[in-house]
């Protein structure tokens, strides 16, 4: 089946034309709290966009088996969910991995040891777990959880690496970032405290979800999208019409077109209401 689709811009959603088809929800911070279940006026509104019809895509810097429980809570049985910031696309109905966007992690763990030697690394083996240099804060309860040297930690291509830096500052870590040259390698800093994530090169939320929007044939118009940290500025520029939450960081409120209330507010499923009532 051939689509023809519009050119990307970056329009807004054209409220009075049916609402967005394709809806890019961020997990943490933005549709439940860490370690806490989604509201079930969320899940209702989830619900009620998948009932009428449009693509429900939840898009996380979660790995695969950390993204499952969350479609399941959300009752997400069939369609896209992108995890590790748009590394992993998953086939929702099957609950496995249609593609895998990898790299060698080696340059970029060595180029990251010399800048910050106590960094604690993760690479992501979709599926089966995690393969770490020590222990660190994070979502690694589910799958194994192998601790290994450098050596082995980049023995095989994987689409995420997370590096924490124990007691490092912050701002000091984002200050060393910007020397950090790894040809074939993107990252992406958190919020709050000094964790990255490294990606292959060009691998972003935003640009999965374009690839995704071009083979569904939505046109960029009617498309939304809702997030709250720096690794959804790609996706947040991406979106017909983008959302952040009130906590984000500001330059993140500022690329969207709105900040939504906060989750203690359900402020997603107050969104999703304008065009999709429970």
């Amino acid at each position: 089946m051939t689509c023809r689709c519009r050119s990307m811009h970056n329009g807004r959603v054209d409220v009075l034309g049916g609402g967005p088809r394709l809806i890019a929800l961020d997990v943490d911070g933005t549709l439940l709290e860490t370690g806490a279940p989604a509201s079930a006026r969320v899940v209702a509104a989830v619900s009620a966009a998948v009932s009428a019809g449009a693509h429900v895509v939840v898009t996380t810097g979660r790995t695969l088996l950390t993204t499952r429980p969350v479609l399941a809570e959300l009752g997400l049985v069939e369609g896209h969910a992108l995890c590790s910031n748009g590394a992993v696309h998953i086939d929702v109905a099957r609950g496995e991995p249609v593609a895998v966007q990898a790299f060698d992690p080696a340059p970029a763990v060595a180029a990251l040891r010399t800048l910050f030697p106590e960094m604690i690394f993760a690479v992501e083996k979709v599926g089966v777990g995690t393969w770490a240099t020590g222990i660190s804060p994070g979502e690694f309860s589910i799958g194994e959880y192998l601790l290994v040297d450098d050596a082995e930690l980049s023995s095989e291509p994987t689409p995420r690496l997370n590096g924490w830096w124990p007691d490092g500052d912050f701002a000091e870590m984002v200050r060393l970032l910007h020397t950090l040259e790894v040809p074939d390698a993107s990252w992406v800093h958190g919020e709050f405290g000094p964790w990255l994530t490294v990606s292959r090169r060009g691998v972003s939320k935003g640009w999965a979800l374009e690839r995704l929007r071009t083979a569904l044939c939505v046109p960029p118009e009617a498309t939304l999208a809702i997030g709250d940290g720096y690794n959804d500025r790609e996706m947040l520029r991406w979106a017909g019409h983008s959302v952040a939450m009130p906590h984000a960081p500001a330059e993140i409120r500022d690329l969207a077109d709105e900040v939504a209330d906060d989750l203690d507010a359900d402020g997603v499923a107050k969104i999703l209401e304008r065009w999709f009532p429970t």
